[in-house]
């Protein structure tokens, strides 16, 4: 069984991991920070948050709210193939007032080498607008 390639896109955010967090959990921030998927805003809808991405319309399930900073998501595309994207915010130590954002962005079957780079500077990009966003 082969596993499919992953890239691990991390930024550094100047701010408790509590308050990244909290920020990147609410959905309704998403458009201001997450182009990549939710350019375009996210809305309530009858199959849970649903996105007007790049792709087409979305539908994307969030992880429960939790204390170890996990903000995994699955994205439901247009074509029913539903992409699992981690994302973590990592404590930098016990009372560092900084965390890590970690994307662990993974290659899908059908993917260029061309595509998944572009998918990767997009990730990057929106890692950074989130660090820009909480850190003001």
């Amino acid at each position: 069984m082969s596993h499919p390639e992953s890239r691990h896109i991390a930024v550094w955010v100047a701010a408790p991991p509590n308050v990244v967090y909290d920020l990147a959990a609410d959905p309704a921030t998403w458009p201001r920070w997450a182009a990549g998927l939710a350019r375009g805003g996210l809305r309530q809808g009858p199959q849970g948050w649903v996105a007007d991405s790049p792709m087409g319309e979305v539908v994307v399930e969030f992880s429960p709210p939790n204390e170890f900073g996990v903000l995994d998501h699955v994205v439901r595309m247009p074509s029913g193939e539903a992409v699992y994207n981690p994302l973590r915010v990592v404590p930098a130590g016990a009372g560092e007032p900084r965390c890590e954002v970690v994307f662990s962005l993974r290659r899908r079957d059908d993917m260029t080498d061309e595509q998944f780079e572009q998918d990767a500077a997009a990730v990057t990009a929106d890692l950074e607008a989130l660090r820009d966003l909480v850190e003001g």
